[in-house]
């Protein structure tokens, strides 16, 4: 049980931090779905791909200090940031994980916007479909958020980036 909440705070150490609840579960699902072993399971949900597994680890890690939750009022909204605390380091250190193979990967997935991951692991969770049934789910399911044709391809770009990093 514990190894599951280990590489949850080694990827977020790795990414020196994650602003957004959204965000951090788009990150994983991505890593998840390139084969990094995280085990948390995936159901689609209204910003796409959601892990409550993933929520209950979080807080989790919170309730036991090795994860700070810092709130961040945006004025119509409140944001959420994740660091690992010095007990956390300790904590990951013991275990001592490294997920991914290749930590270039988190900070490239940390760059991005929620909006851009949503995007991009949305694709993902219909990849078992053709790239033209893929775009057409997303406009049916994300319609809302008018994903372009540019942004579309962006994503596809940047998916196939993480796989050559070789990250499992």
């Amino acid at each position: 049980m514990l190894q599951e909440h280990a590489r949850i705070v080694d990827f977020i150490a790795t990414a020196e931090g994650v602003t957004g609840r959204k965000k951090l579960q788009k990150m994983i699902y991505i890593m998840k779905k390139l084969n990094v072993p995280f085990k948390e399971k995936y159901e689609f949900h209204i910003y796409g791909p959601y892990s409550e597994e993933l929520t209950a680890r979080i807080e989790e890690l919170c309730d036991m200090g090795f994860l700070s939750e810092a709130l961040e009022d945006k004025g119509s909204y409140v944001q959420y940031k994740y660091a690992v605390t010095d007990e956390g380091m300790e904590f990951r250190n013991a275990v001592g994980a490294s997920i991914p193979k290749n930590p270039e990967a988190a900070a490239l997935l940390n760059a991005k916007s929620a909006r851009f991951l949503e995007l991009a692991s949305t694709l993902l969770y219909f990849g078992h479909l053709e790239r033209s049934e893929q775009i057409a789910k997303l406009h049916s399911v994300k319609g809302k958020l008018n994903f372009t044709e540019a942004e579309i391809e962006e994503a596809y770009r940047f998916l196939d980036e993480l796989e050559q990093l070789k990250l499992s």
